[in-house]
């Protein structure tokens, strides 16, 4: 029997899992971390900090699986890795060395330079050529706010590498960027022609011998797996690494998002809603980038909210000790009783609503100066209404970007797959489905990512058909139905949710300022 070994390294852990040829789970490991946020909407991490994770699961699913009967480690075949979107990607120079932390994703400290292309640069020209749009999400203005903010660091660059690319070339010592994380990176990526664009780069300032010259499919091997590595993981040399991609194009293909109209959002610390699509269209505020399958003719085209789960555990940590006071002494997740009392609040919460804008926001709205609200409080209102609101605020999140995206589809499929921590709330699945009203679908096995990663890795070993990863690996089951009343209920609430923001954002920027 053949295995292969798919990573996720995400945003606040990492995940391994070893799975043979039939994706049958042989073993996993998961190792946490955190997130860097020295001031205020700035969000940064170590690559070694995601090294060491890797290090650690894949040499401890090597372990766990050489208790099962049968397994040899030689017939390892391959390992792929999917990671957290970057940002500005790792800066290191010509010896590879890291030079600053990653930027990533969460990271909005380029508001000066996002001003600077909307006044100087032609963004439309930008935006034809990319398919994305400007804003501090994107990695090219991070690059920026380097170039300015840390010259002496722009100065010895030699390359920005996505994360998955670095820890690529850890384990081979051959460079490489796929596709996916190359897209997602903004306005230095030809999604027509893919490939970087030296037009917007030169426009930008960002010297195109930054970017890796060697792009890659997801499913191609970057190289094979050093004597070092295969050493301490138990595993023979040169084994290939696929180059792998964005953790929510890879978690969408583990869905078994596959064609045009598979749609599917991943809900863990932020929240990210894609769909695939053969055409691009920036003007409706959502993001583009190569798909991790078929990825020369589909993209991945998404949307979401920065502080997804990131606004649940924020509530829980900051208003919820006397629940997770009383969960540890039931020795039951603080979730579990959260969710129970949230469950007994009607639909609404008796008139409040969560702005979920914790370090700003993504699509459709693309502030990095909006800020989180609760509206419509009063001394009724208990923790389990605001913690309800919070699940609804993200829920609206959600909708807003689905419906930006509609715009740009040909169609969506009639369900909703649903991925991430997210999925294992009943509640939240619900009310997802009375907001969105499309049926909630979930993954039985809950690995996501990773299980993806390791579907690639399947496909790139020739151990897997092309129909066969369009069959998947996982088996959905329906989670959720739209009632039509609630739905009719927040499609009402909706329409207040978005008034909100434009509402409030003079108010939400002077207080930043003032």
């Amino acid at each position: 029997m053949k295995y292969v070994i798919g990573v996720d390294i995400g945003t606040q852990s990492s995940k391994a899992l070893l799975v043979d040829a039939n994706g049958r789970i042989v073993a996993q490991h998961s190792r946490s971390y955190q997130v860097d946020t020295p001031r205020p909407l700035w969000a940064e991490q170590w690559p070694q900090v995601w090294f060491d994770a890797v290090r650690a699961c894949i040499g401890e699913c090597v372990r766990q699986a050489q208790a099962a009967p049968g397994f040899d480690p030689a017939q390892v075949a391959a390992i792929c890795i999917s990671s957290l979107y970057g940002g500005s990607g790792i800066p290191v120079d010509a010896e590879m060395q890291p030079l600053h932390p990653c930027l990533i994703w969460m990271d909005r400290r380029a508001n000066d330079e996002v001003a600077w292309i909307r006044k100087t640069l032609d963004v439309d020209r930008l935006r034809t050529l990319t398919g994305n749009g400007i804003d501090s999400y994107y990695g090219y203005t991070k690059m920026l706010w380097i170039k300015n903010q840390r010259p002496e660091i722009w100065e010895k660059t030699r390359y920005f590498l996505p994360p998955n690319s670095y820890i690529n070339y850890l384990l081979t010592g051959e460079l490489a960027v796929d596709h996916s994380s190359a897209g997602n990176i903004g306005g230095v990526y030809d999604i027509v022609g893919r490939n970087w664009c030296p037009e917007t780069m030169a426009m930008l300032g960002i010297p195109l011998q930054m970017m890796p010259s060697r792009l890659l499919q997801s499913s191609d091997a970057v190289g094979g797996l050093l004597p070092q590595w295969a050493q301490e993981f138990g595993l023979p040399a040169g084994i290939p690494l696929m180059a792998g991609g964005v953790d929510a194009a890879v978690a969408t293909l583990a869905a078994g998002a596959v064609k045009a109209g598979n749609h599917v959002a991943m809900i863990g610390t932020s929240m990210c809603w894609g769909y695939l699509n053969q055409h691009t269209d920036a003007s409706h505020g959502l993001i583009s980038m190569p798909h991790v399958f078929n990825g020369l003719q589909d993209n991945y085209i998404f949307g979401g909210a920065i502080t997804a789960g990131a606004s649940v555990s924020w509530f829980r940590e900051q208003f919820c000790q006397a629940e997770i006071a009383e969960a540890k002494q039931q020795q039951v997740d603080p979730h579990q009783l959260l969710e129970v009392r949230a469950a007994a609040i009607a639909p609404g919460c008796d008139g409040v609503l969560f702005l979920p804008y914790l370090m700003g926001e993504r699509s459709p709205v693309w502030d990095a100066g909006a800020s989180g609200a609760f509206v419509g409080l009063s001394l009724y209102h208990s923790r389990a209404h605001m913690y309800r609101a919070v699940l609804e605020g993200v829920s609206f999140a959600l909708k807003h970007n689905m419906d930006a995206g509609a715009k740009g589809a040909l169609f969506l499929d009639e369900r909703l797959v649903v991925v991430g921590g997210a999925s294992h709330s009943d509640l939240w699945m619900q009310i997802i489905a009375d907001i969105t009203g499309y049926a909630v679908y979930t993954i039985k096995e809950n690995v996501e990512a990773a299980l993806g990663a390791a579907l690639l890795a399947a496909y790139g070993a020739g151990l897997v058909s092309r129909e066969d990863v369009k069959q998947g690996w996982v088996s959905l089951e329906q989670r959720a139905s739209p009632d039509a009343a609630r739905h009719r209920m927040y499609a009402a609430r909706f329409e207040v949710y978005r008034e909100l923001y434009p509402a409030l954002k003079p108010i939400m920027h002077k207080l930043q300022t003032a």
